[in-house]
């Protein structure tokens, strides 16, 4: 006697498509990467070849900067983008982080100490870097450390942060 095949799973068929349809949908991560010249596009080129394949154990995606400088992992995306101005809310006051010899500036408002998005900017380089980080992957210092290199090695360093 001859077994019949068994039925297919309506549900696991439907879950495939939705995947194969969010992957193929997925493009680049648009950044809204500032467009410089000069020693600070330089030093921003330097940087995007400098950067890890991976910041905090999530892999370098498919960016679109714009004409700019800028860099994304993961998904949620962490967001780098090179020649920012310092932030409004940046004074002689401020406190900064340092990870790995590279001082970053995380608004005040954004230090609750639990899960949250920030964004955080280095602080005494010639050309300043901001990363938005997704509360998903907290804390930010993991970041910090994974990007350390990368800064110190190609955006000179002029006043560190006191």
């Amino acid at each position: 006697m001859r077994r019949r095949p068994a039925p297919r799973s309506t549900g696991a068929v439907v879950v495939s498509a939705v995947l194969l349809m969010t992957t193929a949908c997925s493009g680049p991560v648009s950044l809204d990467a500032p467009s410089v010249s000069g020693a600070d596009a330089r030093a921003c080129r330097a940087l995007l070849d400098a950067l890890p394949a991976k910041v905090a154990d999530v892999s370098r995606v498919e960016s679109d900067d714009g004409a700019g400088y800028g860099a994304a992992w993961g998904d949620p995306a962490i967001e780098l983008r090179c020649g920012v101005p310092m932030p409004d809310s940046f004074d002689r006051f401020a406190a900064c982080e340092n990870a790995n010899g590279v001082d970053w500036y995380v608004p005040d408002s954004q230090q609750s100490g639990r899960p949250e998005d920030i964004t955080m900017t280095t602080v005494g380089r010639a050309t300043n870097v901001e990363v938005r980080i997704p509360a998903a992957y907290w804390p930010p210092v993991t970041a910090m450390v994974d990007l350390a290199p990368a800064v110190k090695r190609t955006l000179r360093a002029v006043k560190p942060c006191v």
